[in-house]
């Protein structure tokens, strides 16, 4: 499914003007959606439906967080060795072109470490929450920090801080773990933007008042 997946935005960036995070979210609901449908027509599926679309964090076993620690050992080992290619890659395709670098491979080579994410976390988090812990906290690293580096560590350190935060929300509770995961990370995504507003705003004001 990873595989296909890649191929499949590679197809939409090519055959239309969409963005790879268009490409990237209509493939997985439609893929998503298929595979419900498959599913749900599939009278020999035992297991919870439920827990496939939405996690099940306190039940995981340790094949799971095995290949949760391979998956993560992979892709970091991956983004150590080309993170020049992928900063080239995110920032200017057509310069890393000129400079000799491989842009479309590159380009490959990200989505499919996305792809290979997705797959190893969907047993925890669920199919339709792991977005949310993809993409809110690098979104709200990147309201904090400019520098790359500085970014991805903070992206990690509110990652972790999500699932800590969730899992004591969800004890204290007794909510839905992956979901509260992944609605803390939103959440905070949220409060950090609203907190710099309010923060860029004073300082407006403030030098308006020293104008």
């Amino acid at each position: 499914s990873a595989i296909v997946m890649v191929i499949g935005i590679n197809l939409v960036n090519r055959a239309s003007k969409l963005s790879t995070d268009t490409g990237i979210g209509l493939l997985f609901v439609g893929m998503l959606a298929l595979g419900v449908v498959i599913i749900s027509r599939t009278r020999s599926f035992s297991g919870d439906l439920t827990s496939f679309l939405f996690g099940s964090v306190l039940g995981v076993k340790d094949s799971d967080i095995w290949l949760q620690a391979v998956a993560a050992i992979f892709t970091l080992v991956a983004v150590i060795a080309f993170h020049r290619l992928f900063l080239a890659l995110s920032f200017n395709p057509e310069k890393a072109a000129t400079l000799g670098m491989r842009p479309r491979l590159a380009h490959i080579a990200m989505l499919t470490l996305i792809a290979i994410a997705i797959v190893a976390s969907f047993r925890t988090v669920g199919t339709l929450l792991v977005f949310g812990l993809l993409i809110a906290p690098p979104a709200t690293a990147a309201l904090l920090v400019r520098r790359v580096p500085a970014m991805m560590a903070t992206a990690c350190f509110i990652g972790v801080s999500s699932i800590f935060i969730g899992l004591l929300i969800t004890y204290h509770f007794d909510t839905a773990a992956g979901a509260t995961m992944a609605g803390t990370a939103v959440a905070i995504f949220f409060v950090v933007l609203a907190v710099r507003e309010l923060a860029l705003r004073i300082g407006r004001r403030t030098q308006l008042q020293h104008a």
